[in-house]
């Protein structure tokens, strides 16, 4: 493994990071590549989302103290860009950083409107990872070379169309989308959600109706293909 040029002296105060990954040898893999470095230290793991979020908010038994939270983008129960969102919200003070398979140009727009300090690919983690890092705590943005080439082309076609990127739903409907493909039921969601049957029922109505849709399978292929879950 080779460190990224000019790292911080050692008397300098690590980054505590927590890192959010459904896969337990991806997240080994991570913190033996950040741990190896003398400013950056995981200091928690989460296996989705929500457990980091709380985690890091106290409510999960523990709270802990994180400068730095990176995400894996699909994840159960909550995705790294919905927890991004919602720790952007919560938590401002926090840099985040998106860690993906995926080469992906919607996720890209996504994790940055989230509030990502960065996008990393995991086939690139031994070499951009640490750098991404150091870069998030500096408060500058860190993108692989093939995402900044992306974001040009499309802000340059967006342009000229006269167009700018929107999100077709609201973050609730997402939540509740991505539950629906999971397979749960209304009552499920109602009770994950801390909401009535009939509120999830409308939300599930509304969903279909922005999108086009008539049933489950079609978000089923919608939730995929925007990365809520995993084929």
């Amino acid at each position: 493994m080779t460190a990224s040029p000019n790292p911080p002296a050692h008397s300098a105060p690590k980054t505590r990071i927590l890192l959010a990954d459904d896969h337990a040898l991806v997240r080994r893999g991570v913190r033996l590549i950040l741990d190896g470095e003398p400013d950056l230290q995981v200091v928690a793991e989460a296996g989705d989302g929500a457990e980091a979020i709380a985690l890091l908010q106290g409510t999960a038994g523990q709270r802990v103290e994180a400068d730095l939270a990176i995400l894996d983008v699909a994840m159960p129960r909550m995705t790294g860009l919905q927890a991004a969102r919602e720790l952007s919200r919560r938590r401002p003070d926090l840099r985040i950083l998106i860690l993906t398979m995926h080469d992906n140009e919607q996720y890209l727009f996504e994790a940055l409107k989230a509030g990502a300090a960065g996008y990393v690919l995991k086939s690139l983690a031994d070499r951009d990872l640490i750098a991404a890092c150091r870069a998030a705590m500096r408060g500058e943005p860190f993108l692989y070379p093939g995402a900044i080439s992306t974001l040009i082309r499309t802000y340059l076609d967006q342009a000229g169309a006269g167009q700018a990127p929107d999100t077709v739903l609201s973050p609730r409907e997402e939540e509740i989308l991505k539950l629906v493909a999971e397979g749960h039921s209304s009552k499920e969601i109602a009770d994950t959600l801390v909401i009535s049957v009939k509120t999830v029922e409308r939300h599930r109505a509304n969903i279909l109706a922005k999108l086009g849709m008539k049933d489950r399978l079609e978000l089923v292929r919608y939730a995929i293909r925007t990365g809520l879950i995993e084929p």
